[in-house]
């Protein structure tokens, strides 16, 4: 038999392999979403091949119209469609669970922090960094969705309509459209063929339950834990856009209504959230904690645990219902029309991020060069993700 014949058999993936890779992927993820979009893509698609980037980016696309943590909700919806249900939950888990306990940690720690006159500048090459992640990403996924005059347009109107419009409406907003032109525009006829569709409506019930069992609860009882719980579980059902867009909110109620945390201890969280790999989620777990001041250690430990738990809870429950639907939605014509422009959007929307992060971090020669390099051990495929990391923190310690 003519050996270029051989056909190979398909690797099996295995699911400790496959979280395995999700916590190197923890372990690099700075920067918020769209840079952890980098990391996915760097990670799971380019070296492990567990999806595509066609289909990176429509899990991308997918999440940033749901409410919850967008990253973390992409990462669950890849580990649903590698293996189902329960690597999903196992990959929320090794996703958020390290950095969670560490924020926990923080919230005991925070004294200690001042008194050390603890500074987070050793961070400040993280954003840099971050910036290479997505410029990698965004060049491979651009190249992919970007087919014709018509999705060049969408991806380069989004883009520009998202770096002046930084409201968390407008991601959603922008993402539908595309879909609705693509589909408009197609010219294609008989667009919705009938499909079954079987949607899990237990993890919709769950959803719902939990939100209105929390409010009613915390109406009943007068009680610490229950109120946190409440208080994060609507946070993660009411947001869209991630961490970035939750901070805010939570400083409105915890500091300026409840008078939970003062400024200062809220703004020390938050930069040090900034500083660690993983979900800006996580931030709860430091203000749940800190929130539960004032009894024992169980109870502010408890407190950090039902906020990690609440904010989480309810986007893990919307990928459980929405991506069976959607894998199955997919199968009318229309909707796989609208994955073109919809597709075409999300690159956009990631294209523009690596642009805004590098404003926040600053055009500045040192910045400018630590982003080039990580570009360049990236494209080389030579140097993992955590090693890239550790040298930029080393990097800060050192100048």
């Amino acid at each position: 038999m003519n050996p270029n014949h051989i056909i190979e058999k398909p690797v099996k993936i295995t699911r400790s392999q496959f979280l395995k890779d999700v916590f190197i992927c923890s372990l690099a993820a700075y920067g918020g979403p769209e840079a952890h979009y980098g990391v996915f893509s760097d990670q799971l698609v380019n070296k492990k091949h567990y999806l595509t980037d066609d289909e990176l980016i429509e899990l991308v696309a997918l999440c940033s119209i749901l409410p919850g943590p967008t990253s973390t909700q992409t990462i669950v919806s890849i580990g649903y469609k590698t293996g189902g249900p329960l690597l999903a939950l196992l990959t929320m888990i090794v996703w958020a669970l390290p950095v969670l306990i560490l924020m926990t940690a923080l919230s005991f720690l925070y004294g200690f922090l001042n008194h050390i006159n603890f500074s987070t500048s050793v961070l400040r090459f993280i954003g840099p960094m971050a910036v290479g992640f997505i410029v990698i990403a965004a060049k491979r996924i651009f190249s992919k969705v970007v087919t014709d005059g018509f999705t060049f347009s969408l991806a380069i109107a989004s883009a520009a309509i998202t770096y002046f419009i930084r409201s968390p409406w407008i991601f959603p907003l922008v993402l539908i459209i595309g879909g609705v032109l693509s589909t408009a525009l197609s010219g294609e006829k008989d667009l919705w063929n009938r499909i079954s569709l079987s949607p899990p409506w237990r993890f919709l019930w769950a959803f719902i339950g939990f939100a209105l069992g929390g409010i009613l609860l915390n109406q009943l009882f007068e009680n610490r834990i229950l109120e946190l719980f409440e208080m994060f579980y609507r946070y993660g059902y009411l947001v869209f856009g991630g961490g970035q867009v939750v901070i805010p909110v939570m400083y409105s109620e915890l500091v300026e209504l409840h008078q939970s945390l003062s400024n200062g201890e809220f703004l020390t969280g938050y930069g040090l959230v900034q500083g660690l790999p993983g979900p800006m989620f996580s931030f709860s777990a430091y203000a749940g904690g800190m929130a539960a001041r004032g009894g024992s250690t169980l109870t502010q430990i408890l407190g950090a645990v039902v906020s990690g738990i609440g904010i989480f809870l309810p986007g893990l429950l919307l990928i459980y219902f929405v991506y069976p639907v959607w894998e199955q939605l997919k199968k009318l014509k229309g909707v796989k029309i609208s994955l073109k422009g919809i597709n075409a959007v999300a690159g956009g929307l990631i294209s523009v991020s690596a642009l805004i992060l590098m404003q926040k971090s600053g055009f500045t020669p040192i910045n400018i060069i630590v982003t080039l390099i990580t570009v360049m051990f990236l494209s080389s495929k030579k140097i993992s993700a955590p090693f890239i990391v550790l040298m930029v923190l080393i990097l800060g310690f050192i100048i």
